[in-house]
C-alpha cells in the first residue's frame, strides 16, 4: 500500500521514488558505472578501459606522479526551467567529481603511456618496464695515516 511515511528523509520522497528502496540505497543506484575500470594484460602491458558516462574530454584529467597514476574527472549541470512569467517551476543542479589512482611503477614516464577518450570512455595503454636490478655498489671508507 503507498502510503506517505511521516519519518521518512524528504516529504516528498515517498512520492517520487518505489517505497520499498532506502535512500542511500537510491543515492548509490544514481551513481552506478562512474569510473568502472578494466584492466587487460597484454605481451606489451596493461590496457586500461575506464567508464565516465556524462564527462568531456576536457573534464577529465590524467596525472603520473610518483609512479602513481590517477585520473580526475568533474562535471556540472544545471536545467532551469520557467513558466512563461519568468518564474521558475523547477532549478536543478548537479555537480560532481571522481578520482582513482593506480599503482605503475616508478619506471613509466607520461611520454610511455597513451590515452584515448571517446564516447565517454577513457582508453589508456601502459607499458610493461622490466625491473632494473639493484646493482650492488661498494662503498669504502677512507682510513686516514
Amino acid at each position: 500500500m503507498l502510503m506517505p511515511s511521516i519519518f521518512g528523509d524528504e516529504f516528498f520522497d515517498d512520492f517520487f521514488r518505489y517505497p520499498t528502496r532506502s535512500y542511500n540505497e537510491t543515492k548509490f543506484n544514481q551513481n552506478a558505472g562512474m569510473m568502472n575500470t578494466d584492466v587487460k594484460e597484454t605481451d606489451q602491458g596493461y590496457e586500461v578501459t575506464m567508464n565516465l558516462p556524462g564527462m568531456k574530454k576536457e573534464n577529465v584529467k590524467a596525472e603520473l606522479k610518483d609512479g602513481y597514476l590517477t585520473i580526475n574527472a568533474s562535471t556540472s549541470s544545471e536545467n532551469d526551467e520557467k513558466d512563461e512569467k519568468g518564474k521558475y517551476i523547477r532549478r536543478e543542479r548537479y555537480c560532481g567529481s571522481c578520482s582513482r589512482s593506480f599503482y605503475v611503477g616508478e619506471d613509466i614516464t607520461q611520454e610511455d603511456i597513451k590515452a584515448k577518450f571517446e564516447d565517454g570512455t577513457l582508453k589508456m595503454l601502459i607499458p610493461k618496464k622490466d625491473a632494473k636490478p639493484a646493482v650492488e655498489t661498494k662503498k669504502y671508507i677512507s682510513i686516514e695515516g
